[in-house]
This record gives C-alpha cells, structure tokens and sequence, in this order.
C-alpha cells in the first residue's frame, strides 16, 4: 500500500483544526480501499492559540494517524512544509505528498481526485481555483486581483501554463520531492512558486484539477504586502533562471 502525508503548516489555528482534522481522517479510511494509507502531519509553529495541543488531543484518539512536528518560532510557510516534507520522506517513508491550508479554505473531499491523478503518471497535482470548473467563494475584488496578478506574473515566471501557480492545495511524488528538497530556500508565499519551478527544472509532468476555494472563516489571513513583494522578486529570478538553463 502507497503511503501518503498531508502536511498541515499551522500557526494560531486552533479552531480550524479541531474541524478539519476529523474530515481528513474521514477521507484517509476511505482511500485505504484505493489503495492509500493517509498520515496527516500537522506542522506548528508554536501558535499562542493551543494549535498543538488541540492537534496532540486528536492525535491520541487516532494513534499513528495524525501526527505533530512543534517547532520553537514562526518563521514562514514555505519553512514549515519544507520541515513537513523533510519529516514525511524522511521518517514516515511516504511515497506523496500532500500540501494543503489548515483554514478549511481546501476541502478533504479533493483528497482522492489529487491521488488519482498521481496514480495516472503526474509527478504534481494542483488543486486548481482557475481551470475549468474551479471557483473561489468569499474573496473581495481586490483579493481576487492580486491573486489573478500574482498568477500572471508565475506564469511568466515558469514559462509554463499553470493556470494556479499560487494554490496551496497539491500533491506531489515524494522521488521529485526528495530531488528538489535542497533547492527549496523560500520561508515564505513564495515557497509555492519555487517548488513548481523546481519540479520544472527537473522535469517533472504537471497537471491541475478543479478546485472550489473557500475564504477562512476563523482568523486572519497571513498573506501580507512582504510576502507580495517577495513573490515578485523571486518571479524574476527564477524567469532569469530558466532562460540560463
């Protein structure tokens, strides 16, 4: 049986969580019939809310199932699923992996469409906002233009047609995970452009699938004007990059 880890980066969480959890194991006993045993691995850093604790509750009603890395501080999303990806490969032998937001914006029920499309051949899967059939409830104009600004700007970037090169939500083969994993320097928002440019670079076949994407309705959203910056910065370099390849 092919193993599989979803990592969960967390920070002040809590609520979300204790929600989310429950419908990720509900979807991981189902797939043990397609062939998939599902780890949920819930990356914390040190969230003031109790994030760990309500996370470490669950996890000793579903023993071995969900699992928890606590780390000292908060240092960037794209930091804590690299933590995520490192610990999955490394100690829980996982054959995919799985990316997605703890803020109940992805629903689990996506899961097994992900895995499918690994078990077709693709290397990374991405649950899409923007192909056909994908849609986005909840957001403003505004957040619905830098989201459309910021994928223009990753497309441009990776001269490839990833419709969503933002998503949070995807699977990706453990191999090509371990291949790029020393390549992944982005703490931040950015750390989800680089791992499709990586992939890119090292060959990797891409698909997308359709997605509905649903605002948080617990907590803030952490994507500030930094983070935007710094996906702009980086866009640049890894278009400068491709071309020297």
């Amino acid at each position: 049986m092919a193993r599989c880890c979803i990592v969960l980066p967390t920070y002040n969480e809590r609520e979300n969580v204790e929600h989310l959890l429950p419908k990720i194991l509900e979807v991981s006993e189902k797939e043990r019939d397609h062939g998939w045993e599902i780890f949920t691995l819930v990356v914390d850093d040190n969230s003031p809310d109790g994030t760990a604790t309500a996370v470490r509750n669950l996890a000793e009603k579903h023993e071995g199932k969900i699992l928890l890395l606590e780390r000292d501080r908060k240092s960037g999303i794209g930091d804590a699923c690299k933590a995520g990806f490192e610990h999955a490969i490394d100690q829980l032998k996982s054959d995919a992996l799985i990316e997605m937001d703890a803020d109940l914006s992805h629903d689990p029920n996506d899961i097994p469409f992900l895995l499918a499309k690994l078990n077709d051949g693709y290397d990374v899967v991405i649950g899409s906002r923007y192909v056909k059939g994908g849609k986005i409830e909840g957001w403003s104009w505004r957040r619905r233009s830098v989201s459309k600004a910021g994928n223009f700007l990753g497309r441009f970037a990776l001269s490839f047609k990833v419709l969503d090169c933002t998503s949070g939500f995807r699977a990706i083969k453990a191999p090509l995970v371990s291949r790029i994993l020393d390549k992944l320097n982005a703490s931040s928002y950015v750390f989800l452009l680089e791992v499709l440019h990586r992939a890119l670079m090292a060959g990797a076949r891409i698909t997308e699938i359709p997605i509905t994407f649903k605002d948080r309705r617990v907590g803030k959203s952490k994507l500030g004007n930094k983070a935007l910056a710094g996906y702009i910065k980086m866009a640049i370099k890894f278009k400068l990059e491709s071309w020297a390849k």
